[in-house]
């Protein structure tokens, strides 16, 4: 566990190595890690765009650029963050998940199905752009396929509560209340803080 004397030795040594290259993408990067972890957004992000335009595989700065403009509220600039991952490193797929993500909060279902589908396509084990897979098929009205994709995520990540709670939502959208109240169980058996009004609007089923 790093303390706060080995982050400012950090920072001083990538100054130090500044000073000596002041166009060394990885001091640049580093630099900007560390004042993002200590919630200097706006420096991290000066930082990240250096070592980006000094190097030209920092795919990893763009990512961390895209999770600073996402705190910031500003999704259009994650997105553009993240299509330059990926433009960098198209086999990258955190990028993709992201994208899919940002596209889902701005109601572009499509363009959230599609960047989701490439992340599962490059890497099946992030479970998070499952899960947010099940949402833009639902937000797209096709819970069909919202079943489907969830019911393969619970069946390799059973315990993720987030996939659990997400299945059983579009179950219940597909009126079919058994297999909702399934899965439903399954997440709060697994801890998750269920939406009130979903619990509210199952209550009826759950007591049958």
């Amino acid at each position: 566990m790093k303390t706060p004397e080995d982050s400012r030795e950090l920072i001083e040594e990538q100054i130090n190595m500044l000073n000596e290259n002041p166009e060394c993408a990885n001091a640049q990067y580093n630099l900007g890690v560390s004042l993002m972890q200590q919630g200097k957004l706006n420096e991290a992000i000066n930082f990240f765009e250096e070592a980006i335009a000094n190097s030209g595989r920092m795919f990893e700065a763009c990512v961390n650029l895209g999770y600073i403009y996402f705190k910031l509220g500003d999704l259009k600039k994650v997105v553009r963050a993240n299509q330059q991952a990926v433009a960098i490193e198209p086999r990258y797929a955190r990028g993709y998940a992201n994208l899919g993500f940002a596209y889902l909060q701005m109601s572009q279902t499509d363009q959230a199905i599609a960047a989701l589908c490439k992340a599962i396509e490059i890497n099946p084990e992030i479970v998070q752009a499952w899960s947010n897979l099940i949402n833009a098929y639902i937000q797209n009205d096709d819970i069909d396929n919202a079943i489907a994709i969830g019911e393969k995520l619970v069946d390799f990540a059973p315990g993720f509560a987030l996939g659990q709670n997400n299945l059983a939502f579009a179950y219940y959208l597909k009126e079919n209340y058994e297999k909702a109240i399934e899965h439903l169980n399954k997440a709060i058996e697994l801890g998750f803080g269920v939406h009130p009004d979903f619990l509210k609007e199952l209550e009826p089923y759950r007591n049958k």
